[in-house]
């Protein structure tokens, strides 16, 4: 259970454990352990060199790397100085790293070995960029991580923490093509944690272990640690996501609960060693990102034995929204696509375009209202007041409430597809594309697919006298943008669909692929 009164502020969180449980294990990383009262040790150390790189309050630090231990310590660090943490995307093309880490105005950067590169190539248009440290050993140029932080004092930082400060800032895509920071502050996750701590999902034991395996760029991902740590829970973190690797680690580590998007849940259970692990140490999986087909659902549930549930919510509300709780996952309560109901002190709505509730079993925006939701987006003041109206954050999900109280979602009332728990906005997809030579005009839509839930596509039309490939067209895409992003297919069509303002009419392209499913999202 999170004793929010102890800890109200994300810096206070490895005080509590360090003097609580110093000798227990908090994070577990390729075989090595950190306790708690080293953590918070760490922690005051990257706060403390921090401070003598001259950071300011709501300076953002930014983290270009895998999952790994060390990134806890240098968030918590962070929080301690009132600094932000800005954790990138590793999928992302470097066009979109130098975009990111230039909004953010980056000063200080830690960079895992597989970026050093990337940053080498982009260093020249950061010109906020002051300090960047190497986590994974020598560069010429860059302190290595380990030695910058053990130089410092491991006293911790005289400074004052407030529940408005920033703590994180994550990026998320935009319906124009650029993404937008989205600002979390102390009190939105002091929020979180109080309606987390009255649901059964969220409640480990002193001693838990936590699976931690989706990326640390995602607020789902984060959240993991942050949750685990408050309840001094141990954490077992894992670089990225490798199959394998984490049906050994089940068995192995005796893992107790674990958050899988359900692109994840699929590929473990096609892994030839899914029904012969040993999954009785997990009590929990909870999943979510995306909807998740049933027959999938039901095997995952009768293999794992765990208690499952789905999470819906937005980085814009710290990933909090509703829940499915376990006992509806009973297929006989034929609640198996809905995504649960609200949080404890959470208001969720359907509603029409003048904001007025829709009934049960109507189709309309849902809209969150909750101390999580987000301070706003970072120097965007009209995407902000577009999102958040009268303390509602819509969220461009289109769904419905049945008699019951449970939420459906049914389409997307903005363009946004979500593939393998990825947000992909067409703009940026589009914006890409389009600068190809030989495109007159492009759409992109999402559709069905089975692994991934929506795939990416492109319909073009072709500049007059060419006649480009889909390959040709993909890979110009590679070049400028995540892999994610990129579509998996591309079609030609002669003119796109278009109002009479010229807007492209995206569900008359998206119709013919999702004609006979129930609901237009996969």
């Amino acid at each position: 259970m999170i004793n929010s009164a102890l800890m109200p502020h994300i810096a206070d969180i490895p005080r509590v454990q360090g003097q609580d449980r110093p000798d227990e294990v908090a994070f577990w990383y390729k075989g090595e352990e950190t306790r708690f009262a080293t953590l918070d040790l760490r922690a005051n150390q990257v706060g403390n060199g921090l401070l003598d790189l001259d950071i300011s309050p709501a300076t953002r630090v930014g983290y270009l790397a895998k999952n790994t231990s060390i990134y806890y310590e240098m968030m918590f660090g962070a929080a301690k100085v009132r600094a932000v943490m800005n954790a990138v995307n590793t999928r992302l093309a470097a066009p979109e790293v130098q975009f990111i880490l230039a909004d953010a105005a980056v000063s200080v950067l830690f960079v895992g070995a597989e970026f050093y590169d990337m940053i080498d190539q982009i260093r020249d248009q950061l010109p906020d960029l002051r300090t960047i440290i190497a986590m994974d050993g020598h560069h010429a140029d860059w302190p290595v991580y380990a030695d910058w932080r053990d130089s410092q004092t491991a006293r911790a930082p005289a400074i004052q923490t407030y529940g408005d400060d920033d703590v994180l800032q994550l990026y998320t895509s935009g319906t124009t093509g650029l993404p937008k920071g989205v600002m979390l502050t102390n009190d939105n996750y002091l929020g979180f944690f109080r309606q987390a701590g009255q649901l059964a999902w969220s409640s480990y034991d002193i001693g838990d272990v936590v699976l931690n395996a989706m990326p640390l760029f995602h607020v789902a991902g984060v959240n993991v640690g942050i949750l685990a740590m408050a309840q001094g829970a141990k954490t077992v973190v894992l670089p990225e996501i490798d199959p394998t690797e984490i049906l050994r680690l089940v068995e192995e580590e005796r893992i107790n609960h674990a958050f899988w998007v359900p692109a994840v849940i699929l590929i473990l259970t096609q892994h030839p060693k899914f029904r012969d692990t040993d999954f009785s140490s997990l009590k929990q999986v909870f999943y979510g990102a995306s909807p998740i087909a049933e027959e999938l659902l039901r095997t995952a549930v009768d293999v794992m034995g765990a208690r499952f549930t789905q999470l819906y919510g937005l980085t814009e509300t710290v990933g909090a929204g509703t829940y499915l709780p376990p006992e509806a996952h009973d297929p006989a309560r034929g609640k198996l696509r809905s995504c649960g109901i609200p949080y404890p002190d959470a208001e969720v709505r359907c509603v029409d375009e003048t904001g007025q509730d829709v009934a049960p079993g109507a189709v309309g925006e849902i809209i969150i209202k909750s101390d999580f939701v987000m301070k706003g987006y970072w120097n965007r003041p009209e995407a902000t007041q577009e999102a958040v109206r009268d303390g509602f954050f819509y969220t461009g999900d289109a769904g419905y409430f049945d008699a019951d109280g449970f939420l459906y979602i049914h389409d997307r009332v903005k363009d946004m597809i979500v593939s393998g728990g990825e947000n992909v906005y067409p703009a940026e997809v589009e914006n890409a594309i389009f600068s190809h030579p030989d495109v007159a005009d492009v759409a992109v839509i999402g559709v069905p697919d089975e692994k991934w839930g929506e795939a990416v596509k492109a319909l073009i039309v072709p500049a007059p006298g060419t006649d480009p490939s889909a390959s040709d067209i993909m890979a110009w895409a590679r070049e400028r943008i995540a892999g994610y992003k990129c579509p998996k297919s591309v079609d030609r069509i002669a003119e796109l669909p278009r109002n009479p303002s010229g807007k492209i009419l995206r569900k008359d392209l998206r119709e013919p692929y999702w004609a006979g499913h129930s609901r237009r999202v996969s």
